[in-house]
């Protein structure tokens, strides 16, 4: 492997493992701390939260950015070897690189298709550990002079010689160290039956700081009846959004469990805000194209409305008008969709006004009794903030 390759590598793997460590970092944060705001929380689409808070964004419970870092730094680690190891070595680091930088290019590819087309936001982190995968296998590609099939007998050969080096054998017990004990100390989530994240439930010291952090918001008069009930949740919605979908399912069992155990105590009232200038006239361009049939679909539905929302956000990546008014005839029996389309999305426009007035600017935006949340909280803050309300009810 010659200089400039391996400085080349070494450059792409250093600047990988660095994104991964950021990616890692923010997703700590995003799990212990529901006032952090990612630095790349840029807009609806370049959203790091929204990839993050995504079921896709961990394995096993662990963050798929810890096994991005551990990549690079085995791919630094070869890099370093293709320029200081010995020759023979060194003829080899670039087919070692290649068939794991192969292995990567896969794993981005799918990673990538999630990310565009199901999640429908980016990170500008994980871009960055995409574009050090590519250089990587663009360079070991062009490096690689030995025919792939001697890699096996080489690789037993070039271990003969790591074994046979005290410092290659110090770095190695370094790494696998490393590496073991940031996956067995990292904060791992669980994942409940829909495939969502669980975050570990915050400690007393997290609570006293979210309770501190959240008193100390401004509280918005709603002029909507809360019907006796003591935390009234208004979620300014759009069925095409991520980050809704992934609130509404995560939220989900918080929810169900106020409802089993008080009755009535919490009452979710859903707002209507598509990001869509058929039905949202403040936008500068249409964001979700099928969010404004989707919300006249849920208004339509009746009875068979959570059907039919747990039907659309769990085929968000796939939704488009014609899909949607046919999952309206199919799930709750809408047949005159067309004849009530314009009466019925003039009331979304009356909820899209309303949310203008009230400042709402992005999906979701929760409103728990006045108090104004933009975007999701964490579910196990979404809880303490409703503990926080009935305990405030009682005072």
């Amino acid at each position: 492997m010659t200089r400039r390759a391996a400085v080349f590598a070494l450059t792409c793997a250093a600047v990988g493992l660095i994104a991964s460590t950021a990616a890692a970092v923010t997703h700590y944060h995003l799990l212990y701390d529901p006032t952090y705001r990612s630095f790349c929380d840029v807009s609806e689409r370049i959203s790091c939260t929204q990839v993050y808070s995504s079921r896709f964004s961990t394995f096993m419970g662990i963050p798929v950015a810890i096994f991005g870092g551990i990549w690079f730094a085995v791919a630094g680690l070869l890099a370093v070897g293709g320029l200081t190891a010995r020759d023979s070595v060194r003829e080899s680091v670039p087919g070692y690189l290649f068939v794991l930088s192969t292995l990567a290019l896969s794993v981005i590819l799918y990673l990538g298709y999630i990310s565009f087309f199901v999640i429908n936001a980016v990170c500008l982190l994980c871009l960055t550990t995409y574009a050090a995968v590519i250089g990587l296998f663009l360079v070991s590609g062009a490096a690689t002079s030995i025919p792939m099939k001697s890699l096996p007998t080489r690789a037993t050969r070039d271990l003969r010689v790591l074994a046979a080096s005290p410092l290659a054998i110090a770095l190695a017990v370094l790494f696998f160290a490393g590496a073991a004990s940031t996956l067995a100390f990292f904060p791992r989530e669980a994942t409940s039956a829909s495939g969502e994240p669980i975050a570990p439930a915050p400690t007393q010291d997290q609570r006293t700081e979210f309770e501190r952090w959240y008193s100390s918001q401004p509280r918005v008069p709603l002029v909507i009846s809360a019907e006796g009930a003591k935390v009234l949740i208004v979620k300014f919605n759009d069925f095409q959004c991520p980050a809704c979908g992934q609130s509404y399912l995560s939220y989900k069992p918080v929810l169900a469990k106020y409802e089993a155990d008080r009755p009535g105590a919490v009452k979710v009232v859903l707002k209507d805000y598509p990001l869509n200038r058929d039905c949202n006239d403040a936008l500068p361009q249409t964001i979700h194209p099928a969010a404004c049939d989707a919300a006249v679909a849920v208004r339509l539905a009746g009875s068979k409305i959570d059907a039919l929302e747990e039907w659309l956000y769990t085929h968000q990546p796939t939704m488009t008008s014609p899909s949607v008014r046919q999952a309206a005839k199919d799930i709750a029996q809408v047949n005159d969709f067309d004849a009530k389309y314009a009466a019925t999305l003039t009331l979304v426009k009356n909820d899209v006004a309303l949310g203008r007035q009230l400042g709402v600017k992005s999906t979701p935006t929760f409103f728990i009794n006045g108090v104004k949340i933009e975007g999701a909280l964490p579910p196990q803050y979404f809880e303490e903030a409703i503990k926080f309300e009935l305990k405030r009810a009682k005072d």
